[in-house]
């Protein structure tokens, strides 16, 4: 991966724009059973140990501040209490989603650094994501809330690549080297300098 390509894993409509996590992750997981919720643990706690950031049981403010919810159709959101208050217009972002017939959506919340305080992902089990296995999906969504990427950051190849031996999903190398890279105690916990980016690549060999 060169500088550039790095920068452009954080690029937005108002230009770069990388932020990690600044406290510790505390999930909570809706619409799964107790096995698939295991998986869906398991695959952020693998990732934001990989990262060297921490989990914790609760978020002393927030109670929980990454909330998961795999569901069938959209508009099952609208019946989910208080989530208005989390996800500003609801209705019209559930209406975006559906003409879309998109399979995912999250949501970011930040605190006065800049860094992630809170982030809401929204999984509609349907447009073939049914077909996946809970392995591949838990991983993939770990890997794209640890930090707050870009719009386009996976846009030509997913996070995750196929292990060639058991074929199993795995973090793309480069991928991982780029989350471990976001977390250096060093770098700032968010950054809108595009010189960030030439930061994050002289790590990602160490």
């Amino acid at each position: 991966m060169t500088p550039e390509q790095v920068q452009a894993r954080f690029m937005r409509a108002g230009g770069y724009a990388f932020a990690r996590w600044g406290r510790p992750i505390a999930p909570v997981v809706f619409g799964v059973e107790d096995e698939t919720l295991a998986i869906v643990k398991g695959a952020i706690e693998a990732v934001v140990a990989a990262a060297g950031h921490r989990m914790a049981e609760t978020d002393p403010e927030l109670g929980a501040n990454l909330m998961l919810f795999f569901l069938r159709d959209w508009s099952e959101l609208l019946d989910v209490a208080n989530l208005g208050a989390m996800i500003p217009d609801l209705a019209g972002t559930v209406a975006r989603l559906e003409a879309a017939e998109a399979t995912q959506y999250r949501s970011f919340r930040f605190d006065a650094e800049g860094a992630i305080r809170a982030a809401f992902v929204f999984v509609r089990m349907g447009g073939g994501m049914e077909r996946l296995p809970a392995e591949t999906i838990a991983l993939a969504q770990a890997v794209e809330t640890v930090l707050a990427w870009g719009s386009e950051a996976f846009a030509e190849s997913g996070p995750l690549v196929a292990d060639p031996d058991t074929g199993a999903a795995l973090v793309r190398p480069e991928i991982a080297a780029l989350i471990r890279a976001a977390y250096d105690p060093v770098l700032p916990a968010a950054a809108t300098d595009p010189a960030h980016a030439l930061r994050l690549f002289a790590r990602m060999g160490r």
